[in-house]
């Protein structure tokens, strides 16, 4: 596979074959994020998809899973990733699923059938970064879009039943919204009912714009105690009948994952463990001098 640029994927993709059908972000101003700054965003031709998956099936003849990157293969038409979707199991005998990120904007602009249709011709899961429940937060990173919108685009896609896999990003409302953060991103879970929800926790690389006011003071990182007590609040707030919650990336003080809502108190209980061990660490810490 020939690829362009920096390839992002998520966690759950590892052992998916990455097939690159788009490159960049169609929005890219998201002040938190670094991935795609000052690159443009390209939908590949349909025939070089194609023979990229040609190629790649003659080598990779045991592939189970497809993951269409990059940043949003859903701006494409429907006619051609209908075709690409389909190209992928007829090329692999033993696949079991395709997937790819969307945005918001790109789901809202699929009709319902479109929708339907993908998944009708085998799309598994769409992989939405939310970040935050929160209106304020989500104008504050310039993410230009509401919570109101991303329900709507949330419910689209479980309607269709394509499955929904979205997240959220910890300490991205700083100390000031850290409980609105917490509690609307908690909202938003229950308004649209993903199949999957989890959480990342922030870190900034130094060349998204939000590093800048960090490091100016305009933006405060967030304890590791804090961080967690966000995620309490957002778990606590969150009342569903199904769903599997993560909090299993790298980025994370912990790692604890779970299924609503049988596993609920346990995650809480989790978490106000961790808390109290930091609170214990803290303690030893400061009576060692």
């Amino acid at each position: 596979m020939e690829y362009v640029g920096r390839l992002y994927r998520p966690p759950s993709e590892a052992r998916s074959l990455i097939v690159q059908a788009s490159f960049g972000c169609p929005y890219n101003t998201c002040t938190f994020c670094s991935m795609y700054k000052g690159e443009k965003f390209e939908i590949f031709p349909y025939e070089y998809i194609k023979n990229q998956l040609e190629d790649a099936a003659k080598k990779y003849t045991w592939i189970q899973k497809v993951f269409l990157a990059d940043g949003d293969c859903l701006y494409m038409d429907n006619d051609t990733l209908l075709k690409i979707i389909d190209d992928c199991y007829r090329l692999f005998p033993n696949l079991r699923q395709v997937n790819t990120y969307g945005t918001t904007k790109s789901i809202l602009k699929k009709t319902e059938d479109e929708l339907r249709e993908l998944k009708e011709h085998g799309l598994g899961i769409i992989y939405l970064g939310i970040e935050s429940g929160s209106d304020k937060v989500l104008k504050n990173i310039k993410k230009g879009v509401t919570q109101e919108e991303t329900i709507k685009a949330g419910k689209k896609v479980v309607d269709s039943g394509i499955k929904l896999s979205v997240t959220f990003i910890a300490g991205l409302g700083s100390d000031t919204l850290s409980h609105e953060h917490a509690v609307e991103s908690a909202k938003v879970v229950n308004e649209m009912r993903p199949d999957y929800f989890s959480v990342l926790t922030l870190l900034l690389e130094d060349t998204a714009p939000l590093y800048k006011d960090m490091v100016e003071g305009k933006f405060k990182y967030l304890e590791p105690d804090e961080v967690l007590r966000e995620v309490r609040t957002m778990i606590e707030n969150i009342d569903v009948d199904r769903g599997m919650f993560s909090m299993a990336h790298a980025s994370n003080y912990i790692n604890i994952n779970g299924t609503f809502p049988q596993d609920k108190e346990r995650l809480l209980k989790q978490i106000d463990y961790a808390l109290n061990n930091i609170s214990n660490a803290e303690h030893h810490m400061k009576w060692r001098g």
